[in-house]
């Protein structure tokens, strides 16, 4: 598995960042709440007995007669966390694109986060949720952490139903508070919504790319067909012109209601249709700051 040229070649216009000050240390591109001899002017203090003799302003000390020490902020390391919906229903794809996956198309993304947070300095992580289980990659830096993670893209497949509260709990003790979370599900499950709301009103900054086949989003088959739900293997049969304008409406509403609760949160959001440029969620999610209100 490898980088599109498609999203390779727009990970210099992209950019991972938190709306808030980051409380970690290390060396990467972010604001930091740590102040000291750092990189970047943040304000002056008075001197106190231990700060170096280095850091007092002299030009300051000749002005006003005393003694003032330059506290700078210090470039943080983000922990970026990437969360992927690997249940069955991700395995769906479009008849007239059967090669890719809504899994395919959120492990191509997924890969993009990395490469940006390996460009960065910055700590990632990856979850992967499937089969009623939580499986983790733990946040570090660096080409091997790229690596890892990739293995675990390449063996990756959807399967079962995502996993309940219960098995959830460890995600509250590994995705620190100040974490960039970036989410993937084709957001059908109300456990899935749970979660991300709850990451979000705990502190972490969450940012939901959400994945729907054209299929789902144009309907445009005829005649009689037989769908099978992947998870709960519950089976229907329907005619295609009968069912067409309601099934339209409820996805419609559906969708809708999704956006405003996430949206309530201050989840940023997108939906990418998987006849759609992967390119275009990473730019709107990571082109630039954003408010908490710019979502959609």
């Amino acid at each position: 598995m490898s980088l599109p040229d498609e999203l390779r070649a727009v990970l210099g216009e992209l950019r991972l960042h938190s709306r808030a000050p980051i409380a970690t240390g290390g060396l990467g591109m972010h604001a930091s709440r740590n102040r000291g001899a750092g990189l970047e002017f943040a304000q002056y203090r008075g001197y106190q007995p231990g700060d170096e003799p280095r850091h007092i302003d002299w030009k300051l000390f000749a002005r006003s007669d005393r003694y003032f020490v330059r506290e700078a902020e210090f470039d943080s390391q983000l922990t970026v966390w990437i969360v992927i919906d690997a249940s069955a229903s991700m395995g769906q794809a479009d008849q007239a694109r059967s090669a890719l996956r809504k899994l395919d198309a959120a492990k191509l993304l997924a890969l993009a986060v990395m490469e940006l947070a390996l460009r960065q300095g910055d700590l990632f992580g990856l979850v992967v949720l499937a089969n009623d289980s939580v499986d983790f990659i733990a946040a570090a830096a660096g080409p091997r952490q790229r690596d890892r993670c990739l293995l675990a893209l390449d063996r990756m497949q959807p399967a079962g139903n995502l996993p309940g509260a219960e098995a959830l709990r460890p995600l509250w003790e590994k995705i620190q508070a100040g974490s960039l979370v970036v989410m993937f599900s084709d957001g059908f499950d109300d456990g899935w919504t749970e979660l991300s709301c709850r990451l979000a009103s705990a502190r972490r900054e969450v940012r939901c790319i959400h994945l729907s086949s054209a299929e789902e989003r144009d309907f445009p088959f005829k005649g009689g067909l037989h769908f099978r739900d992947p998870e709960s293997g519950v089976e229907i049969q329907v005619d295609a012109a009968r069912a067409r304008a309601g099934f339209l409406e409820r996805f419609g509403k559906a969708r809708e209601a999704l956006r405003k609760r996430l949206q309530a949160a201050g989840i940023a959001q997108v939906e990418h249709v998987l006849d759609r440029p992967l390119v275009e969620p990473l730019r709107y999610l990571f082109g630039g700051p954003r408010s908490r209100d710019d979502v959609r």
